[in-house]
């Protein structure tokens, strides 16, 4: 019998792909965010692909707002941005 293999939405190009092929945006308890790479850290978690095109479609449609159900800080978006760029290299 196969493994089952997880599945996430992308919440910018809104596709399904395998959960180890995302990147997982965190927001903690403090209402902070940060990227989770290892994808077990404790918090609300939103997935993207591994692509600059999808973290800017889901600002321009606000998939991370609804996501979170909160808006966004536009110097978190930036450091967002700073992280996907290491990430995606």
């Amino acid at each position: 019998m196969s493994k089952k293999i997880p599945m996430r939405m992308c919440i910018g190009c809104r596709q399904m792909k395998e959960k180890k092929d995302m990147i997982r945006i965190l927001k903690m308890q403090d209402d902070t965010f940060c990227i989770d790479v290892t994808g077990k850290k404790n918090g609300r978690g939103a997935y993207l692909c591994k692509d600059e095109n999808c973290l800017a479609l889901a600002l321009k449609n606000h998939g991370l707002e609804r996501s979170f159900k909160m808006s966004i800080p536009k110097d978190t978006v930036e450091a967002l941005k700073k992280e996907m760029d290491q990430i995606a290299k």
